[in-house]
């Protein structure tokens, strides 16, 4: 006789694997994150390890995390990653207020690793394999990581390897001055050798995005990040360090006028480039966690989760030799192919999201993955719901961190509504990635 009674399982319905199980909700219960500051600025001496740690420590102090398995575990990651950082997420735990037995893992996936670690807590979460868990991440610019010269590297190396003594000295008698000349690391991808903003005006041209558009979404966002801060809404989010309040990127008097001054620093070489420093996102440095729980977890603490995280697809595109003249496979395009199949799958349409979150890398780059919405039948995003407290272009963007910053701000503003609301999430990254979700306040 099968295990699962006469006859085997029902036909047609595949049987539940025995243990297997039952998928739980996944709360977001709040977030907290150091201001972002710009490269060479307040933050210039601080590491990866101390900014993810200030951003911790001001969880654990609004939550209450302190003391014996408080939190599953913490997931975190950095893309600008120095050998120092091996097992951040570890050292984190162990230089933070959080218990010491808190296991972490490291994670990266480019701009999306803060969502992509949000995903993986998330995971574990719904499937009970944790009820409680720490995701975000932290990047500086300032102080990137340098390369040993790949010549004296593997000069160092034959020494290394060396049997004798007057072999090791002849390997080293070879090194020149020019082999100390360190490896500076290049903003450009590998395999085209173009930099992120260089992709994203070939990406604009393709869409026929307009400077005057671009500038007026940059002044949007400083704007709108402005009055956030000035109505309180990040007294709670944000926590100071090194002097900062608030993220020294942002500009409340930005308008269009100023905006259309700056002279283009993408691609110049247009008969009509429209790419300026005000309407891309400066190199920054900072750090942001969330904390995620099951909604039991949760109401245990007396702990009233923000929203619910529902779905996530990631995608990627062909940026190499796809359709990138065409625009449908722009190095920063995955999330106009991840969003669709997200919204299938979850059954909905871009009109019944009350917020809209897209990563703001470039202004031009928001208006194409609006436009690809757009073009595949999805309709148009209402602008009032779009980044409504500022983005990236007004905070800056510490490649690591932005995940957790906008799952953090786009919980809070579904938790100040009076009724159910839905907010969607898309990051673009580098790699030719995307990673999407969608957020929920029933």
């Amino acid at each position: 006789m099968s295990p699962l009674g006469p006859g085997g399982p029902h036909p047609g319905h595949a049987p539940r694997p025995f243990g297997a199980p039952q998928p739980r909700p996944v709360a977001v219960v709040g977030g907290t994150r150091i201001p972002f500051a710009r490269s060479d600025g307040p933050y210039a001496t601080a590491s990866n390890q101390q900014m993810l740690t200030a951003a911790v420590d001001g969880l654990v102090d609004r939550y209450g995390l302190e003391g014996p398995g408080a939190v599953g575990e913490l997931v975190a990651g950095v893309v600008l990653k120095h050998s120092r950082d091996f097992n951040l997420a570890r050292e984190t735990v162990l230089g933070s207020r959080l218990d010491a037995r808190t296991p972490a893992y490291d994670i990266q996936q480019a701009c999306g690793t803060g969502l992509q670690a949000v995903i993986a807590a998330a995971n574990k979460i719904t499937l009970g394999q944790t009820d409680s868990a720490v995701a975000g991440g932290a990047d500086t610019a300032s102080d990137a990581p340098l390369g040993v010269n790949d010549a004296l590297r593997r000069i160092l190396l034959e020494a290394r390897r060396a049997g004798s003594a007057g072999a090791r000295l002849r390997a080293l008698a070879r090194i020149r001055p020019g082999h100390l000349v360190p490896e500076i690391p290049r903003n450009a991808e590998p395999r085209t050798g173009l930099s992120m903003g260089e992709h994203a005006a070939v990406t604009a041209r393709a869409w026929a995005v307009g400077r005057a558009a671009q500038d007026e979404l940059a002044a949007t966002s400083h704007q709108r990040l402005a009055a956030a801060y000035d109505r309180g809404f990040f007294a709670d989010l944000v926590v100071p360090f090194r002097g900062l309040e608030r993220d020294q990127n942002l500009r409340p008097g930005s308008t269009v006028g100023k905006l259309a001054t700056l002279k283009p620093v993408f691609g110049v070489r247009d008969p009509e480039p429209t790419m300026t420093a005000g309407n891309s996102t400066p190199l920054t440095d900072g750090a942001a966690v969330v904390l995620l729980a099951s909604q039991e977890w949760a109401w245990e603490r007396g702990l009233a989760p923000l929203a619910y995280l529902t779905a996530y697809e990631t995608a990627a595109v062909d940026f190499v030799g796809g359709d990138v003249a065409g625009g449908e496979d722009g190095l920063l395009m995955a999330p106009a192919h991840a969003v669709p199949r997200m919204l299938e799958r979850a059954g909905l349409g871009l009109g019944d999201f009350d917020f809209v979150e897209v990563h703001e890398a470039f202004a031009s780059q928001v208006l194409a993955t609006l436009a690809a919405w757009e073009k595949r039948g999805l309709g148009q995003v209402d602008r009032a719901r779009l980044n409504v407290a500022g983005s990236s272009l007004a905070t800056g963007h510490p490649f690591a961190a932005t995940g957790a910053r906008i799952v953090a701000t786009l919980a809070k503003l579904l938790a100040e509504r009076e009724g159910p609301g839905r907010g969607l999430v898309s990051i673009c990254a580098a790699g030719g990635q995307g990673v999407t979700a969608i957020l929920e306040r029933p």
